[in-house]
């Protein structure tokens, strides 16, 4: 599985309909409207790195609205939400 970060810009009237397009893609699981300089940022899960590839040169690209992206590739998760579920029976 690999987990993307991906940093979006997005023209300021288009911010809602990109977040609510993107939010549609399956291999999407979150979309955020974030504070600073990006406008929004999306979890992506999928199962290789061409999919992701895919999702980024051609999906994204039929969104009105986004003006510049910024991936970056997960390593590795450290969550709260994973360790309470490896260590409940």
């Amino acid at each position: 599985m690999v987990t993307s970060i991906i940093l979006i810009n997005a023209e300021r009237t288009h911010i809602n309909d990109v977040a609510e397009r993107l939010a549609e893609i399956s291999s999407i699981s979150e979309v955020y409207s974030v504070s600073g300089n990006y406008d929004l940022i999306a979890i992506v899960r999928v199962k290789s790195n061409d999919e992701l590839s895919d999702l980024v040169t051609n999906k994204m690209k039929e969104i009105d609205g986004i003006t510049r992206t910024e991936s970056m590739l997960a390593f590795r998760a450290y969550s709260r939400h994973d360790l309470d579920a490896m260590f409940s029976l």
